[in-house]
């Protein structure tokens, strides 16, 4: 049986970073069932049609809750990269999977997340070019009792994949 490592954060508090870590340190060692799951390459497929309303980033959460059910069904270990910004969406990813269910908290003050900015985002966000973008128009609410809290303004990259490692192993 597969598990899921959903990691959420606010943007560019580097999620994908180190999922993609993580993911090459199993790639690397020869095991082939992890599959990185990245909420903005999902949000230009299975997603393309929604936007970033509070009912179009639930919906999206939730065809990702439901392609987890089916990799972790499949034995995948899958490693999320989103922002998930609603509490209760990601509450209920961990009802649907259960025990195979870690929520991880990319914890990043967001003035080290504005100064990253790797995509141009916030600066397009304070100046009102992108609305409804999370942590400046739009609320990101933090995890209440993650499996592991992350914080990658004080860890490198590898210390925090390896407290991803870590966690697979003992879940």
């Amino acid at each position: 049986m597969g598990k899921v490592f959903w990691l959420t954060g606010l943007p560019g508090s580097g999620k994908t970073t180190i999922v993609r870590k993580v993911e090459l340190n199993f790639l690397e060692e020869g095991a082939d069932q992890v599959i990185v799951l990245d909420g903005d390459k999902l949000r230009k497929s299975i997603s393309s049609d929604l936007g970033f309303s509070k009912e179009d980033r639930t919906a999206h959460n939730q065809r990702i809750i439901r392609l987890c059910e089916f990799l972790v069904g499949e034995g995948f270990i899958v490693l999320v990269a989103l922002v998930s910004p609603i509490r209760s969406v990601r509450d209920q990813a961990r009802e649907t999977l259960g025990e195979n269910f870690a929520e991880i908290w990319v914890d990043c003050p967001i003035q080290e997340c504005i100064k990253r900015d790797p995509k141009g985002m916030y600066k397009k966000a304070i100046t009102g070019e992108i609305p409804m973008f999370t942590g400046i128009s739009a609320p990101y609410e933090e995890p209440l009792n993650p499996e592991l809290v992350i914080r990658t303004n004080e860890e490198s990259v590898e210390q925090s994949a390896q407290k991803i490692i870590d966690l697979i192993y003992k879940m």
